[in-house]
């Protein structure tokens, strides 16, 4: 099995990169592994993306790691009956099990376990974190919370839970069915999304049993207090910085990328930083300075 030792560059490929040409072209501007998103990834186009990718390696001669990134517990609101609200500020917002659609004062949070796990104080950040609320109240069946910060909601937002451990594991039904279809490929990373524990990690490898690494994304708080026992069990970090610039004030995302790359290093280990690299570069031809030194701060410290 291929193994990643010290990756330059971990290029994307969506499901509709399958063009050979343009592999072979990412694999000799400096790409070294191609990154699968489940999230967006069918089974099928996921073998025609690998078997595309196998192609190119062989006529190279030389090997191209493939990592096949699961797309874990995503936890959405239900739906608004105008399709959208605004909340305000100071106002009580109340997430339940109704699946009936959602005004300013509630939504269906079709998600039990959060309904279970949240307690007074614990926040819940919706949209990316660009609205915040504090619960104040809960029961088995809904959870009452105070608006900090308010704004425009709508259909099928992202939830995320920076002060709540989930009673769940990081992996899905429809990541175990993906992580079985993608082995079956003959990968050689998978990525764990949304880790909280080390026993996600075992989880993985047990279903792997050797046939792929497993690498644990660190986006969540939760992850962070148990990192070391994470990494015991991993094979490689991932320094997921969306997530984590979610759950987490963003200014403690630099020193902890730091840590968990000198943690990782010193394990032996790889650590990928992902997110938001060049990302000024989706629309324009250079980089901004910070981010030539964001990236030149990640090869030198060893990612």
């Amino acid at each position: 099995m291929r193994r990643l030792r010290r990756a330059k560059i971990v290029a994307t490929l969506g499901p509709a990169s399958s063009d050979a040409a343009m592999v072979r072209r990412l694999f000799e501007a400096g790409a070294d592994v191609f990154r699968i998103n489940m999230s967006h990834t069918p089974h099928d186009k996921m073998r025609e993306l690998v078997a595309t990718i196998r192609n190119v390696e062989g006529s190279y001669g030389r090997p191209i790691g493939i990592l096949v990134d699961l797309q874990g517990p995503k936890l959405r609101l239900g739906t608004f009956a105008e399709g959208a609200v605004t909340l305000k500020n100071g106002e009580a917002f109340t997430l339940d099990s109704d699946p009936a659609p959602g005004d300013k004062t509630r939504v269906h949070l079709p998600h039990p376990e959060i309904l279970a796990a949240l307690r007074p104080g614990h926040a819940l950040l919706l949209d990316d974190g660009k609205v915040r609320l504090i619960t104040e109240e809960h029961s088995p069946t809904s959870v009452v919370t105070r608006v900090v910060v308010g704004g425009k909601m709508s259909d099928r937002k992202g939830v995320s839970l920076p002060d709540t451990v989930l009673p769940v594991g990081a992996m899905t039904d429809k990541d175990r069915a993906d992580l079985t279809a993608a082995l079956e490929t003959g990968i050689d990373w998978v990525a764990l999304s949304f880790v909280q524990r080390p026993e996600d990690v075992i989880e993985t490898k047990k279903i792997a049993r050797g046939r792929a690494a497993v690498m644990a994304k660190i986006e969540k708080p939760q992850a962070i207090e148990r990192l070391a026992e994470i990494l015991e069990v991993s094979d490689g970090l991932m320094v997921a910085r969306g997530d984590l610039g979610v759950e987490m004030p963003l200014e403690r995302v630099p020193g902890l990328q730091k840590q968990m790359t000198r943690m990782a290093r010193r394990a032996g280990k790889p650590v990928v930083v992902a997110t938001q690299m060049l990302e000024s570069m989706i629309l324009n031809p250079v980089p901004t300075r910070a981010e030539v030194s964001d990236v030149a701060n990640a090869v030198l410290d060893g990612t």
